[in-house]
């Protein structure tokens, strides 16, 4: 074990705790600061909590968690993998290699993507004009619905295939015998098959949510934040004070702000789903 334990102590452990270490000082790309880093104690913290920009960028990305990852990822992945559940090798093929096709593309070619798609001059547009529907820029009006639609696409293959696995272990005669004893198909899915697959539900909410917590490219491209700060969530938030305004210690700063969110999710999770299913 001992190799394993010094990549991670190396690799992971190690930039974790100089992160922590680096929100507590004035570290700037620029300035004194640069040439000599200050301790500055709870001062970024304090800062964020009086920042109107933080707390915008919470809110955006948990909307954006919720609404991309929990809600969309999640829930197609199951709805497709419930109806691929039984189908034959030919229907199963057809709706899986696009939704795969969309996963395997990188993010920054599928920011591209929707991009060219909602731009005022795009595939949307044209499509709503030529059936006399008036067009507009999705991206200006819309920010936020449209990187929430763009990571549902690119994403929902992953939760599709956790729940294809699962619902393949769930045996066919508990389902029949539902059915016998007069279950409805909702009552059969909420009370049979839902309880089988709820370590599969848990796994798959924490590994999205992770995930989509991280997204920066996807957003940048698309919409970089704007207009203002209608889309900026924190990963764009984090990018910009420690790259654009040089001030590392703040970047980091609410760059441990994203990792609460992510542990608050997590434990919901936990929560929710039993401790014993996790």
């Amino acid at each position: 074990m001992a190799p394993a334990v010094v990549l991670l102590a190396v690799f992971f452990a190690g930039p974790v705790v100089w992160s922590v270490l680096l929100s507590f000082t004035d570290a700037s790309l620029t300035g004194s600061a640069a040439a000599q880093t200050s301790f500055v104690g709870l001062d970024n913290f304090a800062r964020l909590l009086q920042d109107p920009a933080v707390w915008n960028a919470v809110v955006l990305t948990v909307v954006f968690v919720l609404g991309s990852a929990v809600v969309g990822q999640n829930g197609l992945g199951l709805a497709l993998a419930l109806m691929l559940r039984g189908r034959g090798t030919a229907v199963r093929s057809l709706v899986t290699l696009p939704v795969m096709a969309a996963y395997v593309v990188p993010e920054i070619v599928a920011a591209f993507v929707w991009y060219a798609f909602l731009n005022p001059e795009g595939t949307l547009n044209t499509a709503l004009t030529s059936v006399g529907l008036p067009g507009q820029s999705w991206l200006f009006t819309l920010p936020v619905l449209a990187v929430v639609l763009a990571n549902i696409w690119r994403g929902t293959a992953f939760s599709m295939l956790i729940y294809l696995a699962a619902l393949s272990q769930v045996p066919s005669d508990v389902d029949e015998q539902a059915q016998i004893d007069g279950a409805s198909g909702w009552k059969r899915l909420r009370f049979v098959t839902i309880p089988m697959i709820r370590r599969a539900i848990g796994t798959n909410l924490v590994l999205i949510t992770l995930q989509t917590l991280q997204v920066f490219t996807l957003i940048f491209v698309m919409t970089a934040g704007g207009p203002g700060d209608a889309s900026e969530t924190l990963p764009l938030l984090m990018y910009e004070q420690a790259f654009q305004y040089a001030a590392l210690g703040y970047g980091t700063a609410i760059a441990l702000v994203l990792l609460a969110i992510g542990a608050v999710f997590s434990l919901g999770y936990i929560r929710a789903i039993g401790k014993e299913d996790i």
